[in-house]
């Protein structure tokens, strides 16, 4: 199956009179290939390039980590259920596909830790599970006295050379001890990346952070320095002066809602969108690109004048292997984590007492199998409109090196997710229904020397003129992120496209 030829012109300004647009080929289906889709064709904001579109998926369904479903008749996220929104991409982008009004933020944001034996409140002035507030951090109760004796050392002890990189954890005990790793960091770090703190890398992870420890003495001051106001909700149409609103977002029956829209705006404007198609392999040609795809048809082949590969690293290592070995390295050294996510859904009258705040995180060395829970009906007032009388709670399980998320099976997950529940915040009621969704290789790890990394994929991928990579493994692992990559990639595509244009 091959495209026509193709007569360039200027992607950002559509084709003329007679023109064929240019054909670009995505290879991906999550957020962050819909997201390029829709930039490409023009169907999220106004102004944007009008190319050919075709999206190829490998699986049945789009939307990748971002997974709508029903457990026990109540909507939910089986996958991602909040996007960041200090930068403004995710936001932006809901708004184009006809999601604005559908953005709401978290009733409320107050987590706990499970550790030493309780609930724990997360101490506020953190950053990451660093702190900022020695005396928060000392009501909190979180660290013992010696452990707490041990942050304030911060102040007094002479910088820390961090050098090109260090990993998060073996900064933070240099600075504050090891406790603070433990009990703090890494549940943080746990939640977000899956991850370990001894592994992951500060210039990857926290970017900003390791720009102040270049300046600042003390760890303690440096996380003041970055702390934004505190949160706050203020009532509709009211600011209140220094106090920031809450940080993230979901969409009313859930955030698997976004990648569903995006698609249905690219089909409107002619984005062909394709799953059970899987890229196998990728070749340059004299004119652009020549992709083998398989699928329930058979092996076939698509030429494109550019290609956006929006896949794990995996994959876009098995498809850059002939034309970028390089990149294709870098990539193959990208390790991921297995996640499985426990939902849990309670009839309201079975439960004896309402349950604390957003959720718990959950310090490894604390030794349970979950390593957090949400507590989505607190968490989201959509929730209640969509399933008055439910309650609905969510446990996750899975770090990276760990095989417990895969190894146990659904009963034995939902199993110990009642038992620590129980243990934790005393819910004892029985569920009226439950689901598990595991996600293999549900996040890369940002490893030491990650940023190095990446950037040698991007500089030789950018060297093969129309060729762009988006996705968590390059560009961040919040949803945000991977739209802001997907956004960077289109536009360096439309400016390849440009730049091959011919005079007229």
């Amino acid at each position: 199956m091959n495209a026509p030829a193709v007569r360039y012109r200027s992607p950002s300004a559509g084709p003329g009179p007679g023109d064929t647009p240019p054909h670009v080929v995505v290879v991906g289906g999550g957020i962050a290939g819909l997201t390029a889709a829709a930039h490409l064709s023009g169907a999220a904001g106004a102004g944007g390039p009008r190319a050919r579109v075709t999206l190829l998926e490998s699986g049945q369904r789009l939307g990748g980590k971002l997974l709508c479903g029903e457990v026990g008749g109540v909507p939910v996220d089986l996958g991602a259920e909040a996007v960041f929104v200090r930068q403004p991409a995710a936001v932006e982008l809901a708004r184009e596909v006809g999601l604005g009004h559908d953005l709401e933020p978290p009733a409320t944001m107050r987590a706990s830790l499970w550790t030493r034996g309780t609930l724990r409140p997360m101490p506020r002035g953190h950053m990451m599970g660093i702190p900022g507030d020695l005396d928060a951090l000392a009501a909190s109760g979180v660290l013992s006295a010696d452990g707490l004796a041990r942050a304030g050392r911060d102040r007094q002890l002479p910088r820390t050379d961090v050098g090109e990189d260090i990993t998060i954890g073996r900064y933070v005990a240099a600075r504050m001890g090891r406790e603070v790793v433990d009990r703090l960091v890494e549940p943080l770090l746990g939640g977000v990346y899956a991850g370990h703190a001894d592994l992951l890398s500060l210039r990857a992870t926290m970017p900003a952070l390791l720009a102040v420890a270049r300046e600042e003495r003390s760890l303690l001051e440096g996380i003041r320095r970055m702390q934004p106001p505190a949160p706050g909700a203020p009532a509709a149409g009211e600011r209140t002066p220094g106090v920031s609103p809450p940080p993230f977002r979901s969409i009313r029956g859930g955030l698997g809602r976004l990648p569903l829209a995006v698609a249905r705006a690219c089909r409107s404007a002619g984005v062909d969108i394709r799953t059970g198609a899987a890229a196998r392999a990728m070749r340059r040609t004299d004119s652009g690109w020549r992709l083998t795809v398989e699928s329930n048809g058979g092996e076939w082949e698509i030429e494109a004048d550019a290609v956006v590969l929006a896949v794990p690293a995996p994959a876009a290592a098995r498809l850059l292997a002939h034309e970028a070995g390089v990149a294709a390295a870098g990539l193959r050294d990208v390790e991921y984590a297995d996640m499985a996510l426990v939902t849990l859904v309670f009839d309201r009258a079975d439960l004896s007492e309402k349950l604390p705040g957003s959720g718990f995180l959950v310090p490894q060395v604390d030794g349970h199998v979950i390593k957090a829970s949400t507590f989505l009906s607190n968490k989201w007032r959509w929730l209640e409109q969509y399933a008055p009388g439910k309650v609905v709670v969510r446990t996750s399980v899975g770090r990276h090196g760990e095989s417990t998320a895969m190894d146990l099976d659904d009963g034995e997950l939902v199993a110990a997710s009642r038992t620590e529940l129980a243990e934790a915040a005393g819910l004892t009621a029985v569920p009226s229904d439950s689901a598990v969704t595991r996600w293999t290789t549900g996040l890369p790890q940002y490893t030491l020397g990650h940023a190095g990394r990446m950037a040698a994929v991007h500089e030789q991928v950018r060297k093969s003129g129309t060729l762009a990579v988006c996705g968590a493994a390059y560009d961040g692992v919040g949803i945000t992120s991977c739209i802001e990559g997907a956004q960077r990639a289109s536009e360096e595509i439309a400016a390849s496209l440009r730049d091959r244009a011919p005079r007229r």
